[in-house]
């Protein structure tokens, strides 16, 4: 049987992976690949880098695994008390990985639209372009989408742990702070023309720390099950 300190650790772990794969696939490959409204620059960055955009592709199918193990322990540790609020938590987040995994269609499109196939001959090359630039916008409201879910999701865990002293309240705050920083994100960007999202780089300060204080504690000092 495993541990509590080291299921919780497992968790930990867990979730630093989904961090770090979650950084490396938006910041480093989707942002670094995507030039805004440059259909033509674009499609020349993903093809000059293909085996970036296939390993951020990748990265994210990656993300989604880890990430399972991570929220089912987080559940069996807290279900004694919060049975209830805890499946709609975990509702929310399946929904929200079952959005965005889906959505990956999206992004693994511009590599099939960029192919060079035969059956692609009839269309002009800044056709292509600009359906692959399409896909990617399309890609990025999908993920938006997702987020609003998981918001609510690392809203209701903040609570969670804010009621308990299984895990330090100021790390339910900081948790239930990135999941309100994920709605006002998403929204922001369904709200703006052109959706537009300027307040993504303040956001994305608070939303990091949230996650990661609570990756940490669960990897270095685990859980204490009696308070939960």
């Amino acid at each position: 049987m495993i541990s509590d300190k080291n299921l919780a650790r497992i968790a930990g772990f867990c979730y630093l992976v989904v961090i770090v794969t979650g950084l490396f696939s938006e910041v480093f490959v989707r942002q670094a690949l995507r030039v805004p409204n440059n259909a033509l620059a674009t499609a020349h960055h993903i093809q000059t880098n293909e085996m970036l955009y296939r390993w951020g592709f990748a990265a994210d199918l990656i993300n989604f695994v880890i990430g399972i193990p991570t929220i089912l322990i987080i559940y069996h540790f807290f279900k004694k008390s919060n049975k209830l609020i805890l499946q709609i938590a975990l509702a929310m987040v399946i929904i929200q990985t079952a959005i965005i995994a889906v959505n990956l269609l999206n992004q693994i499109t511009p590599l099939l639209l960029l192919s060079n196939d035969t059956y692609l001959t009839p269309f002009q090359p800044s056709q292509l372009a600009t359906l692959a630039l399409l896909s990617l916008n399309i890609q990025a409201q999908g993920y938006g989408i997702g987020l609003v879910f998981f918001g609510f999701y690392c809203m209701i865990i903040g609570f969670i742990i804010f009621k308990t002293h299984a895990i330090p309240k100021i790390i339910g705050v900081l948790y239930a702070i990135a999941g309100l920083c994920y709605l006002i994100n998403s929204f922001t960007m369904f709200l703006s023309k052109g959706f537009a999202n300027p307040m993504f780089m303040y956001l994305a300060i608070p939303i990091f720390v949230g996650e990661l204080s609570l990756c940490l504690w669960l990897l270095i000092k685990g859980i204490d099950s009696s308070k939960c």
